[in-house]
């Protein structure tokens, strides 16, 4: 992944409008749409526009208010199994197709938050297997 490839090409104009298009249907969504508090949504959405920012193109703001990622951490509140890891897959597609329209820039953008959405799943695979 060519990380500076990827912030010249969509710069924070464009990670500001994937987020944004990402939120609209995340705060209509009924499986992980109900994850975020109701009275922070742009809260959240700058949250991860910032944490975009700063991993592609090393913008400071993030680190400045955030302090490390710690993705795991901030995200062991909610349960994260495959249902809601595809599901907020499905909702970053889709922002994705109406924002990033160079094909190889999309691909290698939702390889990364493929590997991510995988990261921070905390569910089993099977709840019953362990039983």
């Amino acid at each position: 992944m060519n990380e500076e490839l990827i912030y010249a090409t969509l710069g924070e104009e464009g990670f500001t409008r994937l987020t944004h298009e990402f939120y609209k249907r995340m705060k209509i969504d009924d499986l992980v749409g109900p994850m975020y508090p109701d009275d922070d949504w742009e809260g959240s959405e700058e949250r991860l526009r910032n944490f975009l920012l700063f991993r592609f193109g090393a913008d400071q703001r993030y680190l400045v208010k955030r302090g490390h990622p710690r993705l795991r951490g901030r995200h062991m509140p909610f349960k994260i199994g495959i249902a809601e890891r595809d599901r907020w897959m499905k909702l970053m597609g889709e922002a994705a197709e109406c924002v990033i329209a160079d094909q190889g820039i999309r691909t290698s953008v939702m390889e990364f938050f493929a590997q991510v959405a995988d990261f921070l799943r905390n569910q089993p695979e099977n709840p019953t297997a362990h039983a």
